[in-house]
């Protein structure tokens, strides 16, 4: 939608959500001066909205008294649908979803507004526990996914967790939220390599031409979820786990460890870790035998978390 038909639009949700607003507070919340907010009175009066204005120190702008507009006619399946949605998506930390919600709630159906209204207060979501929420800003991520849908290449400064930013050229395949935080899978157009961007670190994204689409059965979230799993920290570990891999992965996300199988009851987990006495409780919760490959420091990790499970169960 174009910049001018958006201020249009949240010059009318100002006055949906005012008694009055004066043509200098329109002005201010939109960003233009008195004289557009008098366009933009006249462009509703064209649509069929009755705006009336009020002269005098006081005056203003208001909706006709009796107005309203027309409610958005949404099933109970739809409503809960969009609400649920919504807050999910303002825990990702996206700084939209708020206000839409206030949107939605205005054009609901009184009943089913209530409704609605009793779901926002009673959904939380267990899997949040510990996750600090990174938000993109809401345009880059349009660019990105709009370039990954039409196979676009696109123009971005990206500012990587060490070093300066520069400007690169990639070619999204798709956008992966996890952990609070999003990503987007593309091809780095300089090394041709696919590789894992934070959207957040991502500015000034501008569209560029057409490019290759990814290659045929590309999986965007196996690719991030790679990605994520070798990422370089301390240690890298490589544990041979005497269970298949299906079992281990019910219990270790692709984020954290590749699971290669290795016969048909056993496996080998590679991953890394800044804490090696973290890796040695994951491996205690497995429930199954294993035989440490690397590194050798894990082992003394793994009985002192054996020691503290034997004096546990002990007393």
């Amino acid at each position: 939608m174009s910049r001018p038909a958006t201020r249009l639009l949240g010059f009318l949700e100002l006055l949906e959500a005012r008694p009055a607003v004066t043509g200098a507070e329109a002005a201010r919340a939109l960003g233009v001066d008195v004289r557009t907010v008098r366009r933009y009175v006249d462009a509703l009066h064209e649509l069929g909205i009755p705006v009336d204005g009020q002269r005098g120190a006081g005056g203003g702008y208001r909706l006709r008294p009796g107005y309203r507009m027309a409610p958005l006619m949404l099933g109970d399946d739809e409503a809960t649908a969009v609400v649920a949605g919504l807050v999910a998506t303002e825990g990702l930390g996206l700084v939209g979803a708020e206000p839409a919600l206030a949107k939605v709630r205005r054009v609901l159906p009184a009943a089913l507004r209530r409704r609605a209204e009793a779901l926002e207060g009673a959904l939380a979501f267990a899997d949040r526990a510990g996750v600090s929420a990174v938000p993109p800003v809401g345009e880059t991520l349009l660019v990105l996914a709009d370039a990954a849908r039409r196979h676009r290449r696109v123009a971005a400064t990206y500012a990587p967790a060490s070093g300066g930013a520069r400007r690169r050229e990639l070619d999204p395949f798709g956008v992966v939220v996890h952990g609070g935080r999003w990503y987007v899978s593309a091809r780095d157009a300089e090394s041709g390599e696919t590789r894992t961007f934070r959207v957040d670190r991502c500015a000034d994204v501008v569209l560029g031409a057409v490019v290759d689409p990814p290659p045929p059965g590309f999986d965007v979230v196996a690719t991030v979820a790679r990605s994520l799993a070798r990422v370089p920290y301390a240690w890298a570990v490589e544990v041979r786990l005497r269970a298949p891999a299906a079992r281990v992965r019910e219990r270790i996300p692709a984020t954290i460890a590749e699971l290669t199988p290795d016969g048909d009851d056993a496996c080998v987990l590679r991953m890394r870790s800044d804490s090696l006495r973290w890796v040695a409780e994951v491996l205690a919760s497995l429930g199954c035998a294993f035989t440490i490959m690397l590194p050798d420091e894990l082992r003394s990790e793994v009985r002192a978390v054996a020691a503290l499970l034997v004096d546990s169960a002990g007393g």
